[in-house]
């Protein structure tokens, strides 16, 4: 089990972009945890002309009463300075527990679409 420090991105909704403008926004909630998991693969398509990586890694976080309040929000995890999507959280008080998938390529902190 090895130590993590990184960023969540979560989607917070209606949020005062500009005086009475309010739009969905991802933030980014820096927190730290455990890595409980290591495991990727190499997905090969005949339609794609690079593999993709998939992880099936699963990170322990402490979880505060805004995590809690927001996990089912929770969008990407950065570990080593990619993002990955958060495929399942788990919530075992006073725990999370996120599992992450693929390579995130959606929105992020300060991106629209």
């Amino acid at each position: 089990m090895s130590k993590w420090c990184g960023k969540i991105g979560i989607a917070e909704k209606e949020v005062e972009l500009e005086p009475g403008y309010y739009d969905d926004s991802i933030v980014e909630y820096i927190t730290q945890g455990d890595i409980l998991t290591t495991n990727w693969k190499r997905q090969v398509s005949t339609e794609r002309v690079g593999d993709d990586i998939n992880l099936s890694n699963q990170i322990s976080i402490l979880a505060d009463s805004y995590l809690l309040y927001h996990y089912s929000s929770i969008l990407y995890v950065e570990i080593m300075g990619t993002r990955w999507k958060v495929t399942e959280v788990k919530v075992e008080h006073p725990r999370l527990i996120l599992t992450v998938g693929g390579v995130y390529h959606g929105n992020t902190s300060g991106t629209s679409e």
